[in-house]
Order: structure tokens, then C-alpha cells, then sequence
């Protein structure tokens, strides 16, 4: 992965790694590695362990202050349907993690970029460095952003985009019609980025920034729904 791709990755998740190989590193595929043994990179097997248990403690600390009139047999329930690969696989398709992930050509062509188990283990590795460059808070920071908003209350995984999301809200609410304005764009042709705003009636919600006019209006919505879900 270029460096560019990692300063992407960061600037699109709102991220600024110290370490910028802890980053390079949860990318990194065993099959990488042991294609490119003169490297002497690391894959990203020991940071999916941690990451796995950060999720765990952080998932459930979550649940815990989201549903305190819960029995802890549910919330173990819960929890298990979060973190599980199906789960995690979605989370690191929504954050478009795959297409920076690091494969030897056998995984590549087996279409490893798109395995459920590999995007999962990604995501956990993800987490993990977040973690270790950062620390705790950061991380919390993080799955408040990207990860919380998409769970229901029956702990289930929303697969419906932002955009659904608010929508339903906006209407069971009879707030008005949802409208997205393009309020600015930025940089050259090549390298060009959207703002969109999100009226519901009248009122401004709220506003995303992104490289598509889609990804700004998702973007949008996910900062609306956050501040109608408060």
C-alpha cells in the first residue's frame, strides 16, 4: 500500500496514526508477508488478538450504558452478535477496509479482498492498532462514530445505510421531507471533495464531506441521526 493510501485512509476516518506502521501492519496479510520475507514486515495476527479484546470490553461497556434495564444473560447475547465475523465483516465493508488490505497474488486471486473471515480479522486488527497508537479513549471515540450508531436494540447489525436510517426516523416522526444540499465543492477535478448539508423541513441537520456526492450525503446523515438518536 502506497503512503498516500494510508494518508486517505486516515483523512476519510477522521484518524491520525503516530505510528504509522502499527497502521501499515494491521493491513498486512500472513500471505503478504510470507511472499515478501525480505521485507521483514509483520502481518497482522498478533494486533487481531488485541483487537479482538478490546472489542470485546468496549462492546460490552456500550451495551452496558445503553440498555441498563438488561439481564446480563441478554447482553452476553448481544454482544455475541456483534462481535462475530458476519458482523465484523459488514463493519469493514462499510469503512471500505478491504481495498487497502495487503494480499500475496494466491489470496488476491482467491478474492480474499472480499472473505468474510479475512475482512473480520481486518477489522479487529484495525481496532487493535487504533489502540495500541492511541490508547483506549480514541478507540471508543471511534466505534462511537462508525460502529454504535448501526446497532439496534436487539443488538442486531442495521445493514440499512445512514440515509434509510434517517429516513424512517424522519417519517415515524412526521418531521417533513429530508432534502440533501450541495453546499460546497473543493479541490482540483481529479481530487475533488463535496459538502452536503441535510435539511429535514426546514432545518439543518447536519453535514458530511466526501469524494463522492453519495459518500458526503452518508456522511450527512450519520451526523443527523446521531443528533436525533441523543
Amino acid at each position: 500500500m502506497k503512503h498516500d493510501k494510508f494518508e486517505e485512509l486516515q483523512q476519510r476516518l477522521q484518524l491520525r496514526f503516530h505510528t504509522v506502521r502499527l497502521l501499515k501492519q494491521a493491513f498486512t496479510h500472513t500471505s503478504y508477508v510470507n511472499e515478501h520475507r525480505q521485507s521483514a514486515m509483520e502481518h497482522n495476527e498478533r494486533l487481531e488478538f488485541l483487537g479482538d479484546a478490546i472489542l470485546q470490553l468496549t462492546v460490552s461497556e456500550f451495551l452496558y450504558r445503553t440498555f441498563p434495564e438488561r439481564p446480563e444473560g441478554q447482553l452476553t447475547r448481544m454482544r455475541a452478535s456483534i462481535v462475530c465475523e458476519p458482523s465484523l465483516a459488514r463493519f469493514a465493508e462499510m469503512l471500505d477496509l478491504g481495498s487497502h488490505v495487503l494480499l500475496g497474488r494466491g489470496e488476491e486471486q482467491l478474492g480474499g479482498r472480499q472473505r468474510p473471515a479475512l475482512l473480520a480479522d481486518l477489522f479487529e486488527a484495525f481496532i487493535g492498532a487504533i489502540y495500541l497508537d492511541q490508547g483506549l479513549e480514541p478507540v471508543r471515540a471511534f466505534l462511537a462514530t462508525h460502529m454504535f450508531p448501526h446497532i439496534d436494540s436487539d443488538g442486531g447489525l442495521l445493514v440499512k445505510d445512514f440515509k434509510s436510517t434517517l429516513q424512517e426516523k424522519a417519517q415515524h416522526a412526521s418531521m417533513g421531507p429530508i432534502e440533501y444540499r450541495i453546499t460546497e465543492e473543493r479541490g482540483p477535478a481529479h481530487d475533488r471533495e463535496f459538502v452536503v448539508e441535510v435539511y429535514i423541513g426546514d432545518t439543518s441537520y447536519g453535514s458530511g464531506a466526501g469524494r463522492t456526492k453519495k459518500e458526503a450525503e452518508q456522511q450527512a446523515a450519520a451526523e443527523a441521526w446521531r443528533k436525533l438518536a441523543q
